[in-house]
């Protein structure tokens, strides 16, 4: 859990920032991480937060650019001084996303999307209480296992696990995100996500 009174009075100390905050969620295979990287491609002055996580590194990713992979102690000390914005368990590993780079990109007037999920949303909406929130939707749930399924990164258990989530997090969202996205079309998806940010930039 976040340490409210230090939650609060850095809250106090970035009113004066100039950037705002995106959060983008949406169940495992969904597509939101390449959905995020292509934001960040046909937006200018756009930080894709790069969050830590104690599970293993799948074979296609790269430390540092998909997550910064450390170790359940690492991670525990980054908790207890209080670096990190919010931080989840998730099927029995540890998720973090970092305070001092978001920070710092949000006071040189940034775009900072946060690529998290529903329970991380709500302790980052909590301090950022303008940040604009967007959930990405699977077509159906037959297509988001078949996703699952195509990643090849779980054993069958896990993969049934998600997808028992998946159902958890959609209606949690409907409450509580602004923006709901289907992806069932990359390309229209990308767009409207930009679209969305591109309006709530200009206001």
């Amino acid at each position: 859990m976040l340490n409210t009174e230090w939650d609060t009075i850095d809250y106090m100390q970035d009113m004066g920032r100039k950037g705002k905050v995106v959060i983008i969620s949406g169940p495992s295979g969904v597509g939101k991480s390449t959905i995020c990287k292509e934001i960040v491609k046909r937006l200018s002055d756009v930080y894709l937060s790069i969050s830590v996580t104690t599970r293993p590194k799948g074979e296609t990713e790269v430390d540092g650019v998909d997550y910064w992979f450390i170790s359940e102690k690492e991670f525990k000390e980054k908790i207890g001084k209080d670096q990190l914005l919010e931080h989840a368990e998730v099927f029995g590993h540890l998720y973090g996303t970092p305070k001092d780079k978001i920070t710092e990109a949000l006071q040189v007037g940034k775009t900072v999307i946060l690529e998290i999920d529903v329970q991380g949303a709500k302790q980052a909406k909590a301090i950022y209480e303008d940040a604009m929130m967007i959930f990405i939707l699977p077509p159906s749930s037959k297509v988001l296992a078949e996703r699952i399924n195509n990643r090849g990164r779980e054993s069958g258990d896990v993969a049934e696990k998600r997808l028992d989530e998946a159902g958890i997090e959609i209606a949690a969202a409907w409450q509580n995100y602004e923006h709901m996205v289907i992806n069932e079309d990359l390309e229209q998806a990308v767009n409207e996500c930009v679209q969305i940010i591109e309006d709530a930039n200009s206001e």
